[in-house]
């Protein structure tokens, strides 16, 4: 997501052109009394009591910071923890069917070492279908981690399977409340993560001093370049006690979005990297993908499908990194233009039909494009019900309103609200706003949808990385082609902190009126999406945290938007 330094207390400009730049587990795997009570006052909660209550500014020694698990199958899941000790050392872990570790159904030893960041990710193999573990892992000292909790995928038919969806997660802008709450709710199957686990700006940068709380900066100082700076932040974050329990009791799937890098990131560079002073690209992107794989509990493949009995089938996509095209820069377009709104309208109706629509360019790759094509025609061919994308900006086609410049004061600085008239005029144009999104890749995304209708696919699209919510029904040269249910943020601020001349209400209106394929918004709340999977429809719980800037699991509200098998509509309850 766009974010470079504007220092107005708001959300900075380019990012948000726009406007934006209970059920349980089965009782047969776990019984209730022992779920509940051991991780919310007993086994499972031991230690988080005497977690730190911000960041660390320290590395913390042992097994500090805590248990992860992830990329799960029908007899496998992958384990993380980190132990820091003085020498390298072998430990032992263990998978059993109880808390006690009575009855252990996995197991071996592997060695934290310093050049992994001791940080260690075996894979417990050998493991029954749809079933809750629990894990730990234990040092030849007689130390023991924190008992974690995991869960493997089913096999053939399932009634239902619940998914969190969280993503951008800015820990100068208040507490990790989303990931809290997905935990006391103790309703989900597996947590998706959009990506921006963490953020790569130093001090005042994002947030500013203005925006930030203060007591979650600690630790927080330069922008992260090297390997020692993203490893740093990994652990900088990993010591809030929310974000380890939410990875104590849950198997999460990750994908990286730009921040886990840096902002706006791209194959061969990004927005928020100087190469003058910053060093090589090659070298940093290196960086970050190592540390987000030593700190994360992810497989080293950029991009993975995971079978959800015959409910589904997930596909995590890597479309940063790896093959992404750089984005366009829509100031590059009108700056030659000047403060002429006809030539500017010009330049940007030249760019709509001619670079914009370059099939060259790409987001994912041939390989990945074809690898994903080729797997939605298996998925439904093997008779699963839905093929759903883990992966990280938005898909559906958001223009800005016309009425978005009406009402702004004369407080705003003159080259804000010239960027608000200019936004519109993309709008005039045919463009979408926020080239940075599939919207700035049109013929790849044309490319996706058309595999999508091709297979026959009931298409559920995932994303985060814009801060607000979005609820769309995608279509493809004019023919039905899937649903998209995009997250709003765990902390990064939407909408609401630079759009202030309408209300967040008014604003998500004027948004649904103008675009076609967008049927609801919201732009003023933090929180995360539930989506359960069932084999006749799809819901997304909407979950709006009551505030961030104290800890607190009170919802605000809730908004459940669902689609049927086979319909690829909403309905908005």
């Amino acid at each position: 997501m766009s974010d470079p330094p504007i220092n107005l207390g708001v959300v900075p400009w380019r990012a948000y052109a726009f406007g934006m730049t209970i059920e349980q587990p089965p009782a047969a795997a776990i019984p209730l009394l022992d779920r509940r009570t051991l991780f919310r006052g007993g086994l499972l909660g031991a230690g988080l009591a005497a977690m730190p209550k911000a960041a660390a500014s320290a590395t913390l020694s042992g097994f500090g910071y805590g248990v992860a698990s992830g990329e799960p199958s029908a007899d496998s899941v992958l384990l993380w923890t980190r132990f820091q000790a003085d020498r390298e050392t072998a430990l032992r872990w263990e998978v059993a069917t109880d808390a006690g570790f009575s009855k252990v159904a996995a197991g071996g030893e592997i060695v934290a070492r310093p050049d992994h960041d001791w940080c260690v990710k075996p894979v417990a193999q050998g493991l029954a279908a749809d079933s809750w573990y629990y894990f730990r892992f234990v040092a030849p000292d007689g130390q023991v981690s924190q008992t974690g909790r995991t869960r493997t995928l089913p096999m053939g038919p399932k009634d239902s399977f619940r998914l969190a969806v969280v993503g951008c997660s800015n820990i100068g802008f208040g507490y990790f409340n989303a990931y809290a709450h997905i935990a006391e709710a103790d309703d989900t199957d597996l947590v998706l993560h959009t990506g921006d686990y963490i953020y790569e700006y130093g001090r005042d940068i994002y947030p500013t001093k203005q925006q930030e709380l203060a007591v979650r900066m600690t630790g927080i100082d330069s922008e992260i370049v090297a390997l020692a700076d993203y490893r740093a932040r990994y652990a900088q974050y990993r010591s809030d006690p929310d974000l380890q329990r939410l990875h104590q009791l849950f198997p999460m799937l990750h994908v990286p979005d730009d921040h886990e890098s840096a902002n706006d990131s791209y194959a061969a560079g990004a927005e928020n990297h100087q190469p003058q002073t910053e060093g090589p690209w090659a070298a940093r992107k290196r960086a970050a993908v190592r540390a987000n794989r030593e700190w994360m509990p992810v497989s080293d493949e950029p991009w993975a499908a995971y079978e959800i009995g015959d409910l589904a089938t997930l596909f995590r996509l890597e479309t940063r990194l790896e093959a992404r095209t750089k984005p366009f820069d829509l100031a590059d377009i009108i700056r030659p233009a000047g403060q002429d709104p006809e030539k500017i309208l010009a330049a940007l109706k030249a760019f709509e039909s001619g670079d914009w629509r370059d099939p060259a360019r790409t987001l994912m790759g041939g390989v990945q494009e074809s690898w994903l094509a080729d797997g939605m025609a298996s998925s439904r061919k093997a008779g699963k019900v839905w093929q759903v994308l883990l992966q990280q900006t938005i898909m559906s086609n958001l223009k800005t309103s016309p009425d978005l410049a009406n009402g702004m004061n004369e407080a705003l600085p003159e080259f804000i609200k010239a960027r608000i008239r200019a936004g519109v005029l993309t709008a005039t144009a045919g463009l979408p706003f926020n080239m940075d999104a599939w919207d700035g890749y049109p013929a790849a995304r044309e490319r996706l949808l058309t595999s999508a209708q091709e297979a026959d696919a009931n298409l559920i699209v995932l994303a985060g990385d814009s801060h607000n919510g979005w609820a769309s029904e995608l279509d493809n040269m004019g023919a039905a082609a899937g649903v998209e249910f995009a997250g709003h943020s765990v902390t990064s601020p939407g909408a609401e902190g630079y759009i202030t001349w309408i209300k967040p209400k008014d604003f998500a209106a004027q948004s649904v009126a103008a675009n076609s394929q967008l049927k609801w918004a919201d732009t003023g709340q933090r929180g995360y999406m539930s989506v359960k999977l069932t084999p006749t429809r799809a819901t997304s719980e909407y979950r709006f945290l009551a505030g961030i800037r104290a800890r607190s699991t009170a919802l605000a509200g809730t908004q459940r938007i669902s689609s049927e098998a086979g319909s690829h509509k909403l309905d908005i309850g």
